[in-house]
């Protein structure tokens, strides 16, 4: 199965074109992102978002915006006016998740740093109490994102 999630800084404003026989619309951005290791440097991809998806890529996204994207990955062939032909990768979007302070959503972890306990501040602490290994409970881990049932899920119509 070829899914992608991909963490990335989008490098060119989103440019907006149709489909010539439906009008479908598709959205292309460029993004780019940091390489595997700290000397190698930062890689670009090509990403395209189809129908309501490059609507939406259009209207809320810019350079410059952090987002997570999840797709598929592909290469396409390119004729290159030199007479030859170039493959790149392209990742066709399904789903787009900004990322930043204007996103609205953050991680587990950084909701955890970043904003404190209310009840914590209000309320005195109770005296620890000293419990045996063999009765302590484990922690139990909360799943962060909701979960989505089939009926529920969004899905655009992407030729191909």
């Amino acid at each position: 199965m070829n899914s992608c999630v991909l963490m990335a800084e989008i490098v060119s404003e989103p440019q907006l074109r149709y489909t010539s026989d439906n009008q479908v619309p598709i959205a292309e951005i460029q993004v780019e992102f940091p390489g595997f290791r700290p000397e190698d440097p930062p890689a670009r991809l090509k990403v395209v978002g189809w129908g309501n998806l490059a609507q939406e890529i259009q209207d809320r996204y810019h350079q410059g915006d952090r987002v997570i994207i999840e797709g598929r990955l592909s290469i396409v062939t390119i004729e290159r006016p030199e007479g030859f032909k170039e493959k790149r990768a392209e990742l066709t979007a399904q789903k787009i998740h900004p990322l930043g302070a204007d996103a609205g959503t953050y991680t587990v972890a950084a909701a955890s740093a970043e904003m404190p306990d209310p009840a914590a501040e209000t309320t005195p602490k109770p005296k620890a109490s000293v419990v045996s290994e063999s009765k302590a409970r484990p922690a139990v881990k909360k799943s962060a994102a909701p979960v989505v049932s089939a009926s529920e899920a969004n899905y655009d119509d992407i030729p191909f």
